[in-house]
């Protein structure tokens, strides 16, 4: 589905945030990726090519150019691989915007390679208009639930410990717990990864810790 002025416009106008990004243009297309990557592990978005940060829509002259570096970059750097649609609007006669709607990925998470031959790279995650490297424990749990693990666990003291924690502390991180109740960071991290997977806990991504609240269940009736 084509994009045109006024959905343009819409956008933009909405600013940067969880599911758009504004680059005036794609001179290093490369650590453009960390967007790519933070869309496609988060819940989708928008990279607009031709705008600055503070709004303006100016576009760019060579719209297909700039989409076809993106294009290709996105299939060397982004693994595994990312789905999206490519749209040029014409702003005026001499230049247009690019845009780049980025779908979330059913298989997460997705790195960004920063050594191609070694397969060497980073996952990234969109917390709020940001685009973060996401944390080992969030990587698990993505991991995890991609390979359709059940996270079953026998519920034993250190579990215990958790719950009773998280009863005063509903919003917390793996580090508070593992300093509370002096537990070793791993094993904690470890504890609250299994916890997430079978649907105990909910991860939300931050920008400096990933916080952990316990999962509301409905009442039954």
């Amino acid at each position: 589905m084509a994009l045109n002025l006024g959905r343009l416009k819409e956008l933009v106008a909405q600013g940067e945030g969880e599911h758009i990004e504004f680059k005036n243009k794609a001179a290093d297309p490369v650590k453009i990726m960390k967007e790519v990557v933070a869309f496609a592990n988060k819940s989708g978005g928008y990279l607009i090519v031709g705008v600055t940060d503070d709004g303006g829509i100016k576009g760019v002259k060579d719209a297909m150019e700039e989409m076809f570096v993106l294009e290709q970059t996105i299939a060397s750097y982004c693994k595994p691989v990312v789905n999206y649609d490519a749209f040029t609007v014409n702003i005026n006669a001499h230049k247009q915007v690019v845009v780049f709607k980025i779908h979330e990925n059913e298989r997460k998470p997705v790195f960004l390679l920063y050594n191609k031959n070694k397969k060497i790279g980073k996952a990234y995650i969109r917390v709020e208009d940001r685009s973060v490297q996401m944390s080992p424990e969030l990587r698990s749990i993505m991991k995890a639930r991609w390979r359709g693990d059940e996270g079953l666990f026998s519920f034993g003291e250190k579990e215990r410990k958790l719950m009773q924690f998280m009863e005063n502390n509903p919003k917390t991180t793996v580090e508070e717990f593992s300093k509370s109740e002096n537990i070793p960071l791993k094993e904690a991290a470890m504890l609250f990864v299994q916890l997430t997977i079978s649907n105990v806990l909910e991860v939300i991504p931050g920008e400096m810790s990933d916080y952990f609240m316990l999962v509301e269940k409905d009442d039954e009736v």
